[in-house]
């Protein structure tokens, strides 16, 4: 039997909630691939050396791996596929194991968390996933503590020069990919402030970034 390619993984590993040891191989590709945009986005994120973390949709736990060489508080995860937990726990096993790191089963719909307590928050190539983009937002703002910072990392936006793959993505995968003025506008509208839109020349990267 021929191996699989990259986009059958993908599909029977579906990226909207990882499953199944086709779900743990993309994540495991993912964990490389998604490196240079998640350096790049990171560099945006600003908080306190001692603040707590956390990584909505960890996936295969790399950011959570960086997060944690970030600060001196501790670095939450959470993540509503068993299959994606359980690759982050593995990934990042030394830090779970001391106690600086823990790894949660839950949705960004109702995180398990008391309010104000996030120093800083992140979801990489995630937000194309969640339920209810408005509503799921006030939820994560809710968890961030004052002067906070959120970030929402992305390797596409909306815009008119998208390929033909990228397009084809979207709809095979029924992604939710807003302009940089609708990412704007859905943050405004659930409280942040200091909204900013960083785009990388020369990719489809967009990180966008919002103070509580």
């Amino acid at each position: 039997m021929s191996e699989k390619t990259e986009i059958e993984i993908t599909i029977e590993g579906n990226p909207a909630k990882p499953q199944g040891k086709a779900g743990a191989q993309m994540l495991e590709r993912m964990n490389g691939s998604h490196d240079s945009l998640t350096r790049w986005a990171l560099a945006f994120l600003h908080h306190e050396k001692t603040d707590t973390l956390l990584d909505i949709g960890c996936g295969g736990g790399a950011t959570l791996h960086k997060l944690a060489a970030r600060t001196g508080g501790k670095v939450y995860g959470i993540d509503y596929s068993p299959v994606s937990v359980a690759q982050s726990k593995m990934f990042n096993a030394q830090y779970v194991e001391s106690g600086k790191m823990e790894i949660l089963e839950a949705s960004v719909a109702a995180l398990p968390f008391g309010d104000d307590l996030f120093g800083g928050i992140t979801t990489v190539e995630s937000f194309y996933f969640w339920k209810n983009p408005g509503e799921d937002l006030k939820e994560v703002y809710r968890v961030l503590k004052p002067a906070g910072t959120f970030l929402i990392i992305a390797d596409i936006y909306e815009k008119p020069d998208l390929d033909e793959t990228t397009r084809q993505n979207i709809q095979r995968f029924h992604l939710f990919n807003p302009t940089p003025a609708q990412f704007e506008a859905l943050l405004i509208a659930a409280g942040f402030r200091d909204v900013k839109i960083h785009l990388k020349e020369g990719t489809d990267w967009i990180c966008a970034e919002a103070k509580k």
